[in-house]
């Protein structure tokens, strides 16, 4: 397999840098580009009183938003300057449906992900982003666990 793009997903969390060394030694060794991607979750509500109305959308994620871009830009400078790196930071309602369709709609070639590793009812309350990419991914996905 030829990699071309390796799409490295962070959500900003120490964690989720894990695997960004890694990463960048198989970019340069391979001639990959990388995007690292951030997806602001965008917390849909129910109107107040509305219970069959349809969600209400965020009303400003820019914030949000310039916040991930300086925090991947930031991050992006860290690394190798040998390596074509690019940031894209988007907003969605779910976090794991949206770098499936980012990797499937961008052709790219691998998905780099961090596990947070929880456990119990942390990972039942708090879901896993990284346990549905892997799940629904039509392309190969590199998951770096947490060391134990």
């Amino acid at each position: 397999m030829k990699l071309k793009r390796i799409l490295l997903t962070t959500d900003l969390s120490e964690e989720s840098f894990r695997p960004f060394a890694a990463v960048a030694t198989l970019a340069k060794d391979t001639g990959a580009d990388v995007t690292l991607l951030n997806v602001v979750q965008d917390l849909a509500a129910t109107p107040h009183g509305a219970p069959l109305a349809p969600p209400v959308a965020s009303l400003d994620l820019g914030p949000q938003m310039e916040r991930a871009r300086k925090e991947l830009d930031d991050r992006r400078a860290s690394l190798p300057e040998d390596i074509n790196i690019s940031t894209e930071v988007i907003s969605a309602q779910d976090v794991a449906k949206a770098i499936v369709k980012y990797a499937t709609d961008e052709k790219v070639d691998l998905i780099a992900i961090s596990t947070h590793g929880r456990k119990g009812w942390r990972r039942l309350a708090l879901g896993s982003v990284a346990e549905r990419v892997l799940r629904e991914s039509p392309v190969p996905v590199l998951s770096f666990h947490r060391p134990e």
